[in-house]
Parts: C-alpha cells; structure tokens; sequence
C-alpha cells in the first residue's frame, strides 16, 4: 500500500507544481513580448537498496514556446515590435545581458531607455541614454534618431543603435528572472538581419484558452491524486485492524 501512496504523494506535488507555471502563463497573458513555459510529466524509478520497485512522477520543463504573439498597432513612438526572428537586448537585474521580445519602451526622467518591465535597453556600448528631444525615432535596423529640444526639425541626431540578436533558438534557454539568456553565459553578437516596426507591439504568446483546459485538468488531476492517498490511508487502516484481531 505504501507504494500506492508514494506514487499519488508524489504525484499530487507534482500536479502542483505543473499549475504553478501553468498559473504563471495566464498572469502574463497581456505581458508583452511573453513567451509561455511548457510542463511535462514522466515517471521516474526510485533507485536505492534492492530492486527500484517504487516510482514517482515528476514534473519537467521541457523548454519555452518562442513563437511569435499576435502584434497589436499602436501609432506610439516608442512602442517596437520585432519582424520575423530576433531578440531586443537588455541589462538583466544581475547586470548581465539578457534578450526579450517585449518592445513597450519608455524613456525615464534620468534619461534612460528601458522597456515596461524596467530593464535597460542596450546599445552599442552599454545602456541607451537618450537627451531631452522633441522627437524619437527609431528605424527598422533599431537606429535611435532625435531632433534635440529646442532644434529644428532638420536637426535630426544619431544618437544609438539598439542592440538585436538573432541567435539559434537551441542556443537560448529561459532563466527564472523570466529572460532568455544564451546557454553559455556570453553575450550575443549583434545582427544586422534583425528588423524593428515603429508603433507596432507584440503581445504574449499564451492560448488563453489552450491554459484554462490545462488548469481545469491539472485540478481534476490533482483531485484524483489525493482521492487515492486517502483510499490508501483507509485500506492501511483496515489492514492493520485485521492484524490485530488476528
């Protein structure tokens, strides 16, 4: 009986667990540029003294979908969106690089270009900076152009070039700060056969109702995991009443 109940313990955490990232995925259906996590399930052998007779699932992410969101036009200037493949650079919270799809930039009152989930956008050489300007535009190869405050509209100034990479998507692996970063640490090289559309944003990627039906299974499913460790604890019961009176 102790194996009925190890299977069902496990598996319930399990459960738990896979609707976490399932949860995840449906908090950030209106995130831009989110790319949703994938859950699987398996079972796998306790190994230890003796033959591995016991098992216990187990819950894996076999990776994250990198497919393209619906893009949405929204005519703002800083609003960016990536055509076709390709990844927008940024400063992670550790201060290493990192890659995202999400392109609603903003421009701080310090003067720095960072997108809506508060990262720095890099450039050439390190963070944008972007100086007080009438206008910003920024062109398909992600060119930063400005006419200064105070100028003319002839006046129109260079000041960076955003930083795209257009990596081999074997090579990029999704981190638990919710970026993607290349699997062997370093920083990307920039690519010219990344293209930007101005005042255009890409949304999230999650099946909004693909994500529901999975929520509403992993409940019955986790449901049906502690149904059978409650079954189990009661046929323990009996038995253990039937080696009394015998």
């Amino acid at each position: 009986m102790d194996r009925s109940l190890y299977i069902a313990m496990s598996g319930a955490k399990q459960t738990l667990l896979a609707q976490t990232t399932n949860a995840n995925n449906l908090a950030n259906l209106q995130t831009p540029g989110f790319k949703s996590d994938l859950e699987q399930f398996r079972s796998m052998p306790v190994f230890g003294a003796g033959y591995p007779t016991r098992v216990y699932a187990m819950t894996e992410r076999p990776g994250t979908d990198l497919s393209q969101g619906g893009m949405e036009t929204t005519g703002r200037d800083l609003d960016v969106a990536i055509q076709g493949e390709g990844f927008i650079a940024v400063q992670a919270s550790d201060g290493s690089e990192a890659y995202t799809r999400a392109g609603d930039l903003r421009v701080t009152p310090e003067g720095l270009l960072q997108n809506g989930a508060g990262l720095q956008i890099l450039g050439q050489d390190g963070p944008i900076s972007i100086p007080p300007a009438e206008k910003l535009t920024i062109a398909g190869d992600g060119t930063i152009s400005i006419i200064p405050l105070g100028a003319n509209a002839s006046a129109l100034a260079v000041i960076d070039r955003i930083k795209l990479v257009k990596p081999a998507l074997a090579d990029l692996e999704k981190l638990s700060d919710g970026l993607l970063h290349g699997k062997d640490g370093q920083p990307l090289a920039a690519s010219a056969d990344v293209n930007l559309a101005q005042g255009v944003l890409e949304g999230s990627n999650v099946n909004a109702i693909a994500a529901m039906v999975g929520m509403i299974e992993l409940a019955r499913n986790f449901e049906l995991q502690t149904k059978v460790m409650k079954n189990s604890d009661e046929n323990s019961a009996v038995s253990a009443k039937l080696m009394q009176m015998a």
